[in-house]
């Protein structure tokens, strides 16, 4: 008796075809009825487990019912970041090409850790990595590798950096205090103790300061330590706020230190023709993360780390175990392998060059210049309104504020209102949006990212937010 067509694990063609036409249907209508739904739904886990939580089963269960389950109460259960009115954190709005692009990749199944084994896929990623490379003004030569975000790409720059000082155990960096928390996280998995990771002050537009950057450096080695890294950001997670890159570059150059800037945020603003030019800097930096899976419209774990010299990528990484000697095809053909951590990849470099030839570049940067230009509008409507407050100015997609009233709250009950003013919102599933902490203060946050929001979108919810408020502090 011959063995069965199709093994356990296997399915019949025809199945698959119905099941994956269904799995896209499904998609495809939440993305035409998204604006409908809330932007944010959570549920307890006291409420989720009686419907998800159990034993492993031994046999195999219906797959129309299993997709129920997941439509009814997975998906659901969880922020809507493509919603028109999620406005929190830093959301992500892919293109329906780098969808489709996610659909090759895992049915494909490719990986890309060698050339030998996604000679197709690594010339790809060589050309997004050189279309970057472009966009960032960095010379012939830089390049880098996709990642899944970025908290691994500062990871791998730092252990880039300190590798090329010398692995100096007295070796210091220097970041604001306004930047990610990636950044310090990413120096103490590299080996370098908090101790050694400084946080030197921001101005009052939370870029940092170059003088005070200068004098830590300079203090730390008139103590004996040995400074090797500058941090910088283009586009700061809590105000957007842009350092001074260019005179961090100067700083940078004249000290010997290897300079990071964080752009995982604001990076791609660079392709604005207004913003761009308060990136200048930019490309004398040592190296940049990047996040397409942000301000390039991509699906998440779209991350990037450009390098002006990727051999000192490889020579941190490069690890030629005898079992990969097959790989070895020359200098011309890259293994990222060697420019990071992992070794098994996925192609994530299709998602942004399906998008990019399925649209073109204008569409990309239109779409930037055009969350940077509603933002501005939510600006001068929060001035508008007497009782909202910035609380700092509006940089690229991001604008902070409060609800202050007419005048009438005292200030120490300001942080409570407005804890309570965003609650009652996001609960609600009007919108979803976060807080920070800005000079000892609550500050309410928009990051306006998403192709979907509408100016009308942003009044409707500061004008809820004003009638929330004045509910909420007695007035309404």
């Amino acid at each position: 008796m011959g063995e069965a067509p199709f093994g356990p694990l296997l399915e019949d063609p025809e199945e698959m075809r119905r099941s994956g036409y269904e799995v896209v249907d499904a998609i495809v209508e939440r993305w035409t009825h998204l604006r409908d739904g809330p932007a944010w739904r959570g549920a307890t886990r006291d409420h989720l487990e009686p419907l998800l939580h159990g034993p492993a089963p031994e046999e195999g269960r219906d797959l129309d019912d299993l997709l129920d389950t997941i439509s009814k109460d997975v998906m659901p259960f969880a922020g809507r970041i493509d919603h028109p009115r999620f406005l929190a954190f830093i959301p992500s709005s892919p293109t329906w090409a780098s969808v489709l692009a996610s659909f090759l990749i895992a049915g494909h199944n490719v990986f890309q850790g060698t050339w030998l084994e996604s000679s197709g896929p690594s010339q790809i990623e060589v050309t997004v990595l050189d279309w970057f490379r472009e966009w960032l003004g960095y010379p012939e030569g830089g390049s880098g590798v996709l990642t899944s975000g970025g908290s691994a790409a500062n990871l791998l720059a730092i252990v880039a950096a300190r590798e090329a000082a010398g692995n100096l155990e007295r070796g210091t960096i220097y970041l604001s205090e306004q930047a990610h928390g990636s950044v310090a996280r990413a120096a103490r998995v590299a080996g370098i103790h908090p101790e050694r990771t400084r946080l030197v002050e921001a101005d009052d537009v939370c870029r940092i300061v170059p003088d005070s950057l200068r004098a830590a450096i300079r203090r730390d080695r008139a103590a004996g330590m040995h400074p090797f890294l500058v941090v910088g950001s283009a586009g700061t997670t809590n105000t957007g706020a842009i350092d001074p890159l260019a005179e961090l570059a100067d700083i940078a150059r004249e000290e010997e230190l290897w300079y990071h800037v964080d752009a995982a945020y604001g990076g791609f603003a660079v392709l604005d023709p207004e913003v761009g030019p308060l990136m200048a800097g930019l490309e004398h930096s040592d190296s940049v993360t990047l996040d397409p899976h942000k301000w390039f419209f991509q699906p998440y774990e779209t991350g990037c780390l450009m390098v002006r010299d990727p051999v000192l990528l490889e020579r941190a990484f490069r690890i030629a175990p005898d079992y990969l000697q097959d790989a070895e095809w020359g200098p011309r053909h890259v293994n990222f392998c060697d420019r990071g951590v992992q070794l098994t990849r996925i192609f994530r470099a299709l998602r942004v060059w399906l998008s990019v030839q399925r649209y073109g570049l204008g569409a990309h940067r239109a779409a930037i210049s055009r969350a940077i230009a509603l933002a501005s509008g939510a600006e001068a409507r929060i001035r508008e309104l007497g009782e909202l407050e910035l609380l700092a100015p509006q940089s690229l997609g991001i604008v902070c504020f409060r609800y202050r009233g007419g005048g009438g709250v005292p200030d120490e009950e300001l942080d409570d209102l407005n804890r309570r003013i965003q609650d009652e919102i996001v609960n609600s599933g009007f919108a979803m949006m976060s807080s920070t902490q800005l000079q000892g203060r609550l500050s309410l946050r928009f990051c306006i990212l998403n192709v979907r929001t509408t100016a009308d979108d942003l009044a409707r919810t500061l004008d809820r937010i004003v009638s929330v408020g004045r509910r909420l502090a007695g007035r309404g």
